[in-house]
């Protein structure tokens, strides 16, 4: 039975630990045991096929250790405070365009400036104190943030949105069904529109109240709250670390990796003194405390994600929930996006769910009669579906990284479930539109 299946019982168990407050990494490796065991596998089978799938996202969590010690560094010179100091002055009273304001810089680092979840531990802790002072909902900034960790690689072909793009039009192509990367996007900007509803949503009517947070950690922000008090001047410092930061980005955009550009940064600033080298052991530990975590947390959910894929419990679900559903374009359409909302929120990356489900879905749609661009759009919005909400998803870890560095943010809570409700919704809507449309 469909309520059986491997995938379905081992997600349900991950999202009720993880709402119950479980530790994110302990709910998904709780997770991971249970659909191995449900496939047939010995916990120690189990283990053994976890920590082998856990090299899939190595690159990607040094990568976030990495630009966790840059961003420490990038505090540590000071240079943030003029950026909360202009923000402090611009934005008081103005919530709603600081949490537009947000979501726009969160775009940015998606294409124009690919930079991912690594502006958040360097924008976000500085301007903890400034939420606060302003009663801003933190649910609501989280929202701000997903919104442009995701939006950006749905409908934009630059960028991260490129790679996602010509993910989509290569699986599709690898199962039988050609359509270009233009027409991806095409299909995508339907999907899209739900997350831009989605974010007005959650800014103008859920979280425009005021909320007031009890204490945390407030050695984290008290030096930023002083910087309203003093005068801020520019120095050689500063400038400086805005050419170790101008490097790091040329060296990532030029060699495609961010461990390189991450590495250059965090040398550069070395080199031109802005962190002592007696410093380096401290910042390098703020930097692994901040991401330390997401980076297990990616590299768990890897090797949960080879478990799922390498015992066949994906094609299994997908195979369960095609065979009952007959060939109503309407009700397979709402199947297909459902399938993929529950792998993604497993496997926590829409990037790494493309692969899995094209390859099971094009065959599908291609006898039931969808159109190359509603076969997109329903591959694409699947994807996507779930890595808002999921708790293994950099974009909700990235904003919780930031949110919660005065340990007043919880992330299923605040994070999570916000993210979940306000676009997952939209997006699951404006998916089915896009199918049966197109």
């Amino acid at each position: 039975m469909l309520i059986f299946n491997a995938v379905v019982v081992s997600v349900i168990v991950m999202v009720v630990l993880s709402l119950f407050r479980v530790n994110v990494m302990l709910a998904i490796l709780l997770a991971a045991g249970i659909s191995g065991l449900m496939e047939g596998l010995t916990l120690t089978e189990a283990t053994n096929m976890l920590i082998s799938g856990m090299g899939g996202q190595a690159n990607t969590a040094l990568s976030y250790i990495l630009l966790g010690i840059f961003a420490v560094m990038v505090g540590y010179s000071g240079i943030t405070g003029f950026l909360v100091k202009r923000l402090v002055s611009a934005l008081k009273r103005k919530r709603a365009i600081m949490l537009l304001t947000i979501a726009g810089v969160a775009c940015l680092s998606q294409n124009a400036v690919p930079i991912h979840i690594a502006f958040i531990p360097i924008l976000i802790p500085p301007l903890l104190y400034l939420f606060d002072k302003m009663k801003v909902d933190r649910r609501g900034i989280a929202v701000a943030l997903t919104f442009g960790l995701k939006t950006p690689y749905i409908m934009i072909p630059a960028g991260f949105g490129l790679i996602f793009h010509g993910i989509i039009a290569d699986e599709m192509k690898a199962s039988g069904m050609n359509i270009a990367p233009s027409s991806v996007t095409y299909a995508m900007l339907i999907p899209g529109l739900g997350m831009v509803i989605g974010l007005f949503f959650a800014i103008f009517i859920s979280y425009r109240k005021d909320r007031e947070l009890s204490s945390g950690n407030e050695d984290v922000i008290s030096e930023v709250a002083m910087t309203e008090e003093i005068e801020l001047s520019f120095t050689l410092r500063h400038f400086l670390t805005i050419i170790a930061i101008v490097g790091a980005l040329i060296v990532q955009l030029v060699t495609g990796s961010l461990i390189l550009g991450a590495l250059t940064g965090i040398i550069l600033m070395f080199l031109f003194t802005i962190v002592p080298f007696k410093e380096g052991e401290k910042v390098v530990h703020e930097g692994i405390i901040m991401m330390g975590m997401i980076a297990f947390v990616m590299l768990i959910a890897s090797g949960y994600a080879t478990i799922l894929k390498e015992t066949g419990a994906v094609e299994d679900l997908v195979k369960s929930t095609t065979g009952i559903l007959g060939d109503n374009k309407l009700v397979i359409a709402i199947a297909m996006l459902l399938v993929g909302l529950l792998i993604t929120i497993g496997i926590g990356s829409s990037f790494g769910t493309i692969p899995i489900i094209a390859a099971l879905f094009v065959p599908i749609c291609a006898t039931v009669g969808f159109s190359p661009l509603a076969t997109a759009a329903l591959i694409g919005t699947a994807g996507a579906l779930g890595d808002a909400g999921s708790p293994a998803s950099d974009s909700t870890l990235g904003p919780t990284s930031g949110l919660n560095a005065d340990g007043k943010h919880h992330h299923i809570w605040d994070t999570c479930v916000p993210t979940f409700l306000h676009f997952n919704i939209p997006l699951m809507i404006f998916g089915i539109i896009a199918a049966m449309v197109l």
